[in-house]
């Protein structure tokens, strides 16, 4: 069987590497993988003609200035379908990239599986129609979507939370001490500023800002995303702390710490400081007090703000259904509101203890531990805008979870850096089922 997988995004290409395992343990026979993706897709098989990194642009308007070169990748991406015919297409995420490509697999007859919703829910969703045509089936990791879809005509299968899956990190303090050089003796604060260059250098400066305010008498470890060069966020940082030192506050220097492992870096940090999106849902999980942050564009967030019908911006918010974490967005993301909330969350008392039963609680439905009607923020907002499940279909869901935030970037917000790859969980299965069966209907059809 030859399929084609196309992510963009640092959590998307770890869930398509995984979704391949399942597929050639399922499949009777081997399994050829070409597309678009990163590191982790790599080594589990996938043959890249596309590297996610070339592609990874965030925000409406920034995505001008690369046109030509998306455009040529895109295209030598479909000159490969049309040389090898996939039997089937996995698009995972990436929506402003992956709705392009699904209308060009539909019109050459390949049939399309869409695994992680793009978040039509919250905004433009008029990209329904895009769905309505040119999707096969929508393999969804939020229960609630499988309703919208459903309720809209498409086919749609919840498959889980591939993220709620992961075993803890293994990896010791000492040792991940050790490997990064890091001090153990002291507390760390986690710096997760994005998995996009333009989304890293709006958030970079006040995330280096707020440890310069904190100052040495913490460690600050920043986990590199798979989907960008180490070399070149140590440069990034370089500049903005040489920018700093031209301002005569090198007597504020603290050391940043580069590591790989993002899970790992949040367990041994006492709280993270976390860009939107799918590292916010890895925070919770590990169950370390974080506050969330996000900067767009100005235009970007002038124009796309309006599109955002939903009660919070952080996806861990949407899941409790109030506000569980801090969110500091565009002007209220500053290097001093930073310092004031990391400094709630530092010591023990009352803000770090309600905020770590709300991660748990958090936890529990993500993993489906906790039923609590579907009542969430997000379909409590579908249901003021129409959108709301009927109820003959509500409460269908197993598992709960989110892989993005739904702030008005180009598609979600990849996860900050490269986690070990699991063993093939119970959501990769159920995913592989479904492509299986989608390409085995198509072959079917074509007879």
């Amino acid at each position: 069987m030859r399929v084609l997988i196309s992510s963009g995004e640092a959590s998307g290409e770890l869930y398509g590497a995984e979704l391949l395992s399942a597929l050639r343990g399922l499949h009777n026979g081997p399994v050829e993988c070409f597309g678009l993706g990163g590191e982790r897709m790599k080594a589990a098989g996938c043959e890249l003609l596309v590297e996610a990194r070339d592609v990874a642009v965030v925000g409406l308007f920034e995505v001008v200035s690369h046109l030509p070169s998306l455009y040529r990748r895109f295209h030598r991406l479909l000159d490969e379908v049309d040389r090898r015919r996939p039997d089937v297409a996995v698009l995972i995420d990436f929506p402003d990239w992956n709705l392009r490509l699904a209308r060009e697999l539909h019109r050459r007859g390949i049939p399309v599986v869409y695994y992680v919703s793009p978040q039509l829910w919250a905004w433009r969703r008029g990209r329904i129609r895009q769905v309505q045509k040119y999707v096969r089936e929508m393999l969804v990791i939020f229960p609630f979507e499988r309703e919208f879809y459903l309720k809209h005509g498409v086919e749609a299968e919840f498959v889980g939370h591939p993220l709620s899956e992961l075993a803890p990190p293994t990896i010791t303090r000492e040792v991940f001490a050790a490997r990064w050089g890091l001090d153990a003796s002291k507390q760390w604060i986690a710096l997760l500023p994005g998995s996009r260059r333009k989304e890293l250098r709006l958030n970079l400066g006040a995330m280096l800002g707020a440890a310069r305010r904190l100052g040495a008498e913490f460690e600050y470890v920043m986990p590199v995303a798979s989907t960008l060069d180490a070399g070149w966020v140590r440069g990034e940082v370089h500049d903005c702390e040489e920018a700093w030192d031209s301002q005569g506050r090198s007597e504020m220097a603290s050391t940043i710490r580069l590591c790989d492992d993002a899970r790992a870096a949040l367990l041994h940090s006492r709280v993270g400081v976390v860009a939107s999106g799918t590292a916010t849902v890895e925070a919770a999980l590990i169950g370390t007090p974080f506050v969330m942050v996000y900067r767009l564009a100005g235009l970007t967030w002038t124009l796309g703000r309006h599109l955002v019908k939903l009660p919070h911006y952080g996806m861990v918010n949407l899941v409790a259904g109030r506000r569980v974490v801090p969110e500091l967005i565009q002007e209220g993301f500053t290097a001093e509101s930073v310092e004031r909330e990391v400094l709630r969350l530092l010591p023990e008392g009352e803000p770090r203890s309600q905020m770590l039963a709300a991660l748990a609680e958090v936890r529990l439905k993500l993993r489906g531990e906790i039923d609590d009607g579907g009542r969430t923020a997000l379909s409590a907002a579908m249901a003021e805008s129409g959108n709301a499940p009927t109820d003959g279909a509500a409460g269908r869901g197993r598992l709960a979870g989110n892989a993005a935030s739904p702030l008005p970037a180009a598609g979600a917000q990849a996860g900050n850096a490269a986690s070990p790859l699991p063993a093939t969980g119970a959501t990769a299965l159920r995913a592989a089922e479904a492509v299986l069966r989608v390409a085995e209907n198509a072959a079917a059809a074509r007879e």
